[in-house]
């Protein structure tokens, strides 16, 4: 069922013709919303908005919802749901499995690709953003009932990987032995050595070719590096209660041996065509081709992403694809989607978006780093949450920072400001969900019954509350459909802030009867719509802080 501002805002809109714009009331004695749709329409027609208000009143029939409307001030008409419609609305929050949450009547097939570590490599700040933001996707999705298909496109192949497994050779190392840690120095050994050393570097590249020929020796050290870094990876998704697993793995090598078909059928199909020796795509609106393969034979950046989309449509039989990557790959992402339309790869009737994302900044203003000015290590800034706070208040802080900025914007990191159960922070929405379990259990201690049904709301912290609990659902559609995680964060943030105006407000315990009744049944109500919004964000719900 659509929330009852949206009813409001579709009855309003179907007599005057425009949207309402529906606002929450500045103050209690004007209702519960405002519209001032007479002062826009006044101008339009030459009459006074006042006698444009009438007439919309008049003519608007909300009774089944609403008190009867009043015109205030120049011509703005105040909207005041009536207290049994609000109790009966936020009484569903009770009694659904889904917490008001409609599972969509258009299921699809959702790629979602995010957290894309390299192999050999530690996970740093920069997969944090795709890695959470992922996963809220997985979580909002999974709960409108579409099918999600999580890829985790793994940096695992490619010219790095010769230059790894000759260091290995050279050193007489036993990869299986190695943890993420000593492979990431091995890279650095390996890394500097190939910039020294000619000769190195000439069998680093020809180790690359034994590898994609299929040389036993190097697949075999190449495996035993990617089982390693898969072991560390898991390590940090386990940290950050993320929904990924083993089955979820799609590197770039997943994709090698579909690069010589897909270039083959681009140029057959006389989507690609050679310039000066490469073989390139050209798409209108794009400064530059997309190069599928150089003109040294070498395949160009682009093609495993090519063959990426062509494999999620025709396998994976996507009907929606999400890419969970920085806002610095828009103009890459942009083009992949354009060149895949043109070959055919991405029917009209598939969905691709790039889901960009911004900066994790320092106090600087400035790329968090660490103080040697180093890429800072994920598992290090998870340390350093969890020495200002327990691991489920820490994560909870870091977590809800990174979705409650708009997704592309940029964030400073203040660890000390995230972890305070004050203001717009994830511990806050947590010590919300506590302070509601808390009143629970001493109504159970006093062996008090918590009803399913909230009847008495007559006091405007009672009526506020009730209202913001019956747009979780419409709240949680929405950003499955936007992609802006950080309205969901702003809903639960406005829910915890009525929470405790009303506890502040309405005493519960100390009340009596249907009033003590109804109050706890709101307690309740606000629990499990909190409890499962702070799920979809992947934060623990705390009955204790």
């Amino acid at each position: 069922m659509s929330s009852i501002p949206t009813l409001l805002s579709s009855a309003v809109e179907a007599i005057a013709g425009v949207d309402p714009e529906l606002r929450p009331a500045t103050k209690p004695q004007f209702g519960h919303f405002q519209s001032n749709v007479a002062l826009r329409l006044a101008k339009a027609e030459g009459k006074p908005p006042r006698e444009v208000a009438a007439r919309i009143v008049d003519t608007l029939d909300v009774s089944e919802w609403c008190e009867p409307l009043e015109i205030a001030g120049p011509g703005f008409i105040n909207f005041r749901i009536k207290a049994d419609v609000l109790a009966a609305e936020a009484s569903r929050q009770l009694t659904d499995p889904a917490v008001g949450v409609v599972p969509t009547d258009m299921p699809q097939r959702v790629v979602i690709d995010y957290s894309g570590a390299n192999v050999a490599k530690q996970m740093h700040v920069g997969h944090l953003r795709s890695t959470v933001i992922g996963d809220c996707f997985n979580r909002v999705l999974t709960a409108l009932g579409h099918t999600v298909i999580p890829q985790n496109h793994l940096g695992d192949w490619g010219t790095q990987f010769g230059m790894l497994v000759e260091q290995i050779l050279e050193e007489g190392l036993d990869a299986s032995t190695f943890d993420l840690i000593k492979a990431e120095e091995l890279y650095r050994r390996a890394n500097e050595h190939f910039k020294e050393d000619p000769v190195f570097a000439d069998k680093a590249r020809k180790r690359v070719v034994a590898l994609q020929s299929g040389d036993e020796q190097t697949l075999s050290i190449w495996r035993q590096l990617i089982t390693l870094s898969v072991a560390g990876f898991n390590g940090v998704y386990a940290r950050l209660h993320v929904k990924l697993t083993d089955d979820d793995l799609a590197g770039e090598s997943t994709y090698n041996d579909d690069l010589a078909v897909v270039a083959r059928e681009l140029e057959e199909s006389g989507t690609a065509v050679i310039d000066d020796g490469a073989l390139c795509v050209f798409v209108e609106g794009f400064n530059s081709p997309m190069i599928i393969r150089k003109s040294d034979g070498g395949y160009g950046y682009g093609i495993t992403d090519l063959a990426a989309v062509r494999h999620r449509v025709r396998d994976l039989k996507a009907d929606r694809m999400i890419y969970v990557v920085g806002t610095e790959q828009t103009y890459h992402f942009n083009q992949v989607f354009a060149v895949c339309r043109k070959a055919g790869y991405l029917p009209d009737d598939v969905v691709a978006e790039h889901a960009g994302y911004g900066l994790i900044l320092g106090a600087d203003g400035k790329r968090l780093r660490t103080r040697d000015g180093g890429t800072m290590k994920l598992i290090n800034l998870l340390d350093a949450a969890e020495e200002k706070a327990s691991p489920p208040i820490a994560l909870a802080a870091i977590k809800y920072a990174d979705l409650s900025s708009g997704l592309q914007k940029d964030y400073v990191f203040d660890i000390d400001r995230m972890v305070k159960a004050q203001g717009n922070t994830g511990p806050y929405l947590q010590y919300a969900h506590a302070r509601c379990s808390q009143v629970l259990r001493k109504a159970e201690a006093e062996q008090f019954d918590v009803p399913t049904k909230i009847t008495v709301i007559d006091e405007p912290a009672e009526q506020t509350l009730a209202l913001q609990l019956t747009k979780y659902g419409e709240t949680v559609a929405d950003v499955a459909e936007t992609l802006q995680p950080h309205r969901l964060c702003g809903y639960l943030y406005d829910l915890a802030v009525a929470y405790t105006d009303f506890y502040e407000n309405c005493p519960v315990l100390k009340a009596e009867g249907e009033i003590r009744a109804s109050r706890l049944a709101l307690c309740l109500a606000t629990k499990r719509v909190l409890a499962a919004g702070l799920d979809l964000l992947g934060i623990e719900a705390l009955e204790r802080m």
